[in-house]
């Protein structure tokens, strides 16, 4: 990592307290409450920093804008069709999915990323009440 940053600790301990997964401009609100002349730039660069040294994950979703998960261990997604939420899913592992793909592939399957798509527990309730 390249030298310290107040900024960055700040940006990262933001989305480590968090499991919303926000937006760029969601951190850079928040954060510019301690460091008001932040740039929004600045979070962008420190976003894609932290991300590429594995610190946290960029989730690009291909519904909205990109957002950001502090949790880096292994874990899945549910994309809201709705708001367009990204909600965390516990459930097993599916890394068996690589085995099978690279059975139908003549290159090497290094990972996978994979979304599920539905609607979060608000946008059912409201759903349910009209």
């Amino acid at each position: 990592m390249t030298k310290h940053s107040r900024q960055r600790e700040c940006i990262k301990e933001f989305l480590t307290n968090r499991f919303d997964h926000p937006t760029a401009e969601t951190v850079y609100l928040n954060v510019k409450k301690e460091f008001p002349n932040i740039s929004l730039g600045t979070v962008y660069r420190n976003l894609s920093l932290l991300a590429s040294h594995g610190e946290i994950h960029k989730l690009s979703t291909g519904i909205g804008p990109d957002r950001f998960d502090g949790n880096t261990t292994p874990h899945y997604h549910v994309l809201c069709t709705q708001c367009g939420g990204v909600l965390d899913l516990h459930m097993e592992n599916i890394d068996h999915i690589n085995t099978l793909a690279g059975t139908q592939f003549e290159g090497e399957i290094s990972g996978h990323v994979t979304y599920f798509l539905g609607k979060c527990p608000e946008c059912l309730k409201k759903e349910i009440q009209k």
